[in-house]
Order: C-alpha cells, then sequence, then structure tokens
C-alpha cells in the first residue's frame, strides 16, 4: 500500500509545505497547520495537521529532515498526521482520519475511515497496521462495522494466504497478508505452491 513508500524512500529527505508552523524547541516538536503536505521521494501525504517529534542527535535507520534546525542536524522519531489524511503512491492511494509513523518501531498505524485503493481494487476497514520492516499489512474493522470490505476487479486476482482467504469467507473483522497478482503472475504464483 501507499504507506510502505515511506520505507522505501527512507534515506530521502522529508520536504513539508503548510500555510503555519510553531515549534516547541524545548519540547523538539515542529507542528505544521493548513493545507499541509509532505512529500519523500514518490510518497506524497497530504492532512491538515502534521506534528513531527525530532531529536537532535542523529540515530541510525531513522528518517531525515529536510533541513537541519538552529541546532544541527534533526532526527525525526514521530510524525503524527490529522484530518483528512491522504497518502498517494504511484496508482496506490490510503485514506483516513489520522496517521502515525513511528520510526524506532518502523510501523504505520491509519486509524479511521481507512480506505486504500489500487487501480480500482479498493480495501475499507478502521484500522491499518504496517510494519514496514517485514512488509506485513493488517487492517482490522471498527465496532460499527461487520468486516473488512474488498472490492476486486477481475483484472487482478487476489492471492491471499489460505488462513486470510477462510477469514474472508467469514466476514473477518481483520485481514492479514493481503497480496494482488497481476495475471501474468498468476501463473509464478501456483508453481511456486
Amino acid at each position: 500500500n501507499a504507506l510502505q513508500g515511506f520505507s522505501q524512500n527512507r534515506d530521502l529527505p522529508v520536504k513539508i509545505n503548510a500555510a503555519a508552523l510553531e515549534v516547541r524547541d524545548k519540547d523538539k516538536i515542529a507542528t505544521f497547520s493548513g493545507d499541509v503536505r509532505a512529500v519523500q521521494g514518490d510518497t506524497d501525504l497530504r492532512c491538515k495537521t502534521l506534528t513531527v517529534h525530532y531529536d537532535e542527535e542523529q540515530r541510525p535507520g531513522g528518517m531525515k529532515a529536510a533541513d537541519p534546525g538552529p541546532a544541527g542536524q534533526q532526527q525525526i522519531r514521530r510524525i503524527e498526521a490529522k484530518g483528512g489524511v491522504v497518502v498517494t503512491q504511484k496508482d496506490q492511494t490510503t485514506n483516513g482520519d489520522s496517521v502515525v509513523f513511528d520510526m524506532s518501531a518502523n510501523t504505520v498505524t491509519l486509524i479511521g475511515n481507512v480506505v486504500l485503493t489500487r487501480g480500482q481494487d479498493i480495501l475499507r476497514g478502521h484500522k491499518l497496521v504496517v510494519d514496514l520492516t517485514s512488509g506485513t499489512s493488517k487492517i482490522e474493522s471498527g465496532s460499527t462495522r461487520s468486516g473488512v470490505e474488498a472490492l476486486i476487479q477481475r483484472s487482478e486476482v487476489p492471492i491471499l494466504q489460505p488462513r486470510a482467504r477462510q477469514e474472508l469467507r467469514r466476514g473477518a473483522r481483520r485481514l492479514d497478508c493481503v497480496r494482488m497478482a497481476r495475471p501474468e503472475e498468476r501463473g509464478r504464483q501456483r508453481d511456486q505452491h
């Protein structure tokens, strides 16, 4: 999904544009507000407010800030985006109410009205957790939803782990390990199993 673009672009700087910026240097927090757009490589995030928690020292594996602050190079450790969050990478878009990027855990959690699209395929739920290290995505429904909703167009065929396939048939409240395969990949997938 589009959120994995941040992992693929991890070594690239993050460029952030917004109407306003408030920096609380003692707390190591910068809050961008008003038509926020953050771009890292080919991944684009848009939201109403973006709060960046940072450290002054460089830690291995963290995300680099685009411009050093007054005290020198800064290391982003956590990003929180709220209000109509839209993340786009190539033909994939992920929408939700809020998202938290936890750099130390290397996870992204999107909560509220989650919608993932890839081409014409659509996946809906309440919460999406992406482990950027393993590449595993989990989508769950909220208490008001009957389950995870998926609309798969005929141009692509879902390749699901056997357990995930059974969960979908039962109207699962959570779906793990969904992978989409294009028609030309189907033969290779069958040959490998």
